[in-house]
């Protein structure tokens, strides 16, 4: 009998396990990027593309959220929860045991009083024939992988709103900036209008318009005002920190983030390992592979070693084999198997989706990028234009050639124009920030 229970542990070492051995898919893609390269951009999960703001707010708010971000806490604890699963498989679930004890006293009327004790031990090890054991451990060590790579994707979700918000909060700051110097130039051109009028040369109407242009500027604060704090409490929920001191150190204001001109977008291929999405996505897949194996092992005879030793009045002991085969439940087992390979093939699908969808993130935001830049400079480049007119037409009006109706056109024009370039500043910053997230970039990044 000890030699077939030797034979048994080594044909259960040797044996391979059953069920497929995950194998990357092939998976053709594309070169370059559209209006991308092909240069190489490497490994860019601990780049901090944020500094290049040149913002020491912004920076300072980036590192505070990765340490104590409440989506980002919850993704270290799934981490830590994949760890305990993986402890728990393979080898560690192969064995199992307990040990027991009781000690009684008992007795009653007319008789004596006695007492007794027993100590018992009992233990199974199931020997891993099929590589069951094997297969659920490979799918666990997925599982933790994933998770792993799941934190990072909470990383990315956070640089991404924390910038936006940041960005936002600056560009309300700028509205309200250029809001105030336009009600600056409309209360001069109300109190030249008041002039003309008592030296007879402009009309009551003239004036009602010049108050009203004054008056619908002032009517814009507050929203803008409303606008700004959304941004600084979307701030502090970030953070997990109260809204009063961020609202008092953000008041003072600065000056629009603005990135760097520099972007190389690499190779698409390249998001495979720079995407931890795309590698959560493929350690899904690889563990939906590993649970096939263990469907398939199911269905095959299991083998186990088991024993007891217990202690009462004598010794007593037992040790010996036990088989066990799934004659009645393969109907159960031969569609939990189905089920299995079904959603590894499920699983390669989402990878193959979520590249695909990763590819459109890095292609979009790059889109968007290059032509606000474009934008960008147009639109600078028009207010510089209007600035010119407004100055002429402001002396003209002083002079008395121009009427009140053509300068206030041209000082809302101009107030047009430095909006919407502060706007085109605002997005052009953010599809900066979108293209770094798209690719990956500061997934694993030191604050």
């Amino acid at each position: 009998m000890t030699r077939s229970l030797i034979c048994l542990a080594l044909l259960a070492a040797a044996c391979a396990p059953v069920g497929p051995d995950y194998v990357r898919p092939d998976l053709a893609m594309q070169a370059r990027f559209a209006e991308g390269d092909a240069a190489a951009i490497g490994e860019v999960a601990t780049r901090r593309w944020w500094t290049a703001y040149n913002d020491a707010m912004l920076n300072d708010l980036v590192a505070r959220g990765l340490a104590q971000n409440l989506d980002i806490a919850v993704a270290v604890e799934r981490i830590r929860a994949a760890e305990a699963g993986l402890r728990a498989a393979g080898a560690a679930a192969a064995v199992s045991g307990d040990a027991g004890g009781s000690w009684t006293r008992q007795g009653g009327d007319g008789q004596s009083v006695t007492q007794g004790n027993s100590v018992s031990l009992s233990g199974s090890v199931v020997l891993d024939l099929f590589g069951g054991l094997r297969r659920g451990a490979q799918s666990a060590a997925a599982d933790l992988a994933a998770a792993e790579a799941d934190e990072g994707t909470a990383r990315l979700a956070y640089l991404s709103a924390i910038t936006a918000a940041y960005i936002d909060a600056r560009y309300y700051q700028e509205a309200l900036a250029l809001n105030r110097q336009q009600i600056e130039l409309q209360r001069e051109t109300l109190e030249m209008t008041r002039a003309k009028l008592a030296a007879g040369s402009a009309t009551r109407y003239e004036l009602v318009q010049a108050q009203a242009a004054f008056d619908a500027s002032q009517a814009g604060i507050p929203g803008q005002e409303s606008s700004f704090l959304a941004q600084v409490y979307a701030i502090a929920t970030l953070l997990g920190e109260p809204s009063g001191p961020l609202i008092a150190a953000m008041e003072p204001g600065r000056a629009q983030p603005r990135a760097g001109q520099g972007l190389s977008l690499g190779m698409p291929a390249e998001l495979l390992r720079n995407r931890p999405d795309v590698r959560a996505a493929e350690q899904a897949l690889i563990g939906a592979t590993a649970d096939v194996g263990v469907a398939e092992a199911d269905l095959l005879p299991s083998i186990s070693l088991s024993g007891t030793l217990s202690q009462t009045r004598g010794n007593a002991w037992s040790f010996g084999p036990d088989i066990s085969l799934p004659v009645l439940s393969q109907p159960r087992l031969r569609a939990e198997r189905a089920r299995a390979i079904s959603q590894a093939k499920q699983a390669e699908i989402d990878w193959r989706a979520t590249i695909l969808g990763a590819v459109e993130d890095v292609q979009s935001a790059h889109s968007r990028w290059l032509r606000l830049r474009r934008e960008a400079e147009l639109r600078e480049t028009s207010v510089r234009s209007y600035e010119e007119a407004a100055r002429l037409s402001r002396g003209a009006f002083a002079a008395g050639s121009l009427q009140l109706t053509d300068l206030l056109d041209d000082d809302s024009t101009l107030a047009g124009a430095r909006i919407s370039l502060a706007g085109t500043v605002r997005d052009l910053a953010s599809e900066w920030a979108a293209v770094q997230v798209a690719l990956g970039a500061g997934a694993y990044a030191e604050p």
